[in-house]
């Protein structure tokens, strides 16, 4: 829809303000903009290639990792990149991670960072450890091969998504565990609680008296 909308007369400039991301915008500009971000077409991503991988990627990541955590890992893996970007611009050309100032106005769009990373956490699910080489080894190459950009946000994509995919396998579970844990005592609390006050009524009921 939006590589539609932006050949429409006025539609370059709809897309723009409702979903285009540079690291010369305003901050909060940029955390509005991102979500729909994922989805206004890359400038090096033909719209069928896009489509792929939104349709494909997706589809399976909701499948192995569930809706919550897909969207979860597609959105914070897009906004390490974006935020990376205005530190890369930041620190300037003569660092091994910054970049020129004139990168602040690139077209920063796509869905191409979330598709790495959900690529990586599906992998990390799955124990498909040559498929995430493979990716990590690839995003890497890419970024040593063409260091632009773009080619930097899918490093840090990769970087984010291992962080969440580590963590989702160490926590996962550990909180649901806490919260029971903390409900069964709670019950065996009220219970105890329970019988001392019956104890206690028992004891003081005088001889002979019927105990309700």
């Amino acid at each position: 829809m939006f590589s539609i909308v932006q050949h429409l007369p006025g539609g370059e400039r709809f897309v723009t303000q409702i979903g285009v991301v540079k690291a010369a915008l305003p901050l909060e500009v940029s955390l509005l903009r991102t979500p729909l971000s994922l989805y206004v077409p890359a400038l090096d991503l033909p719209v069928w290639g896009a489509l792929a991988q939104v349709f494909v990627v997706f589809g399976i990541a909701e499948i192995v990792l569930g809706r919550r955590l897909t969207l979860v890992v597609a959105y914070t893996c897009t906004l390490a990149g974006t935020l990376f970007a205005r530190v890369g611009v930041a620190i300037g050309p003569d660092h091994l991670f910054g970049f020129p100032k004139w990168v602040a106005h690139v077209r920063d769009t796509g869905p191409s960072a979330a598709v790495v990373a959900l690529a990586i956490c599906i992998a990390f699910r799955c124990r498909a450890w040559f498929t995430a080489g493979l990716v990590v080894a690839l995003m890497v190459g890419e970024a040593v091969v063409l260091p632009n950009l773009a080619g930097m946000e899918h490093v840090v994509a990769v970087i984010a998504a291992l962080l969440i995919a580590v963590s989702v396998e160490v926590f996962g579970d550990f909180w649901p565990r806490v919260l029971a844990g903390v409900g069964a005592a709670t019950v065996v609390a009220a219970a105890t609680v329970s019988l001392e006050a019956a104890t206690e009524a028992r004891r003081r009921t005088p001889a002979g008296a019927a105990v309700p």
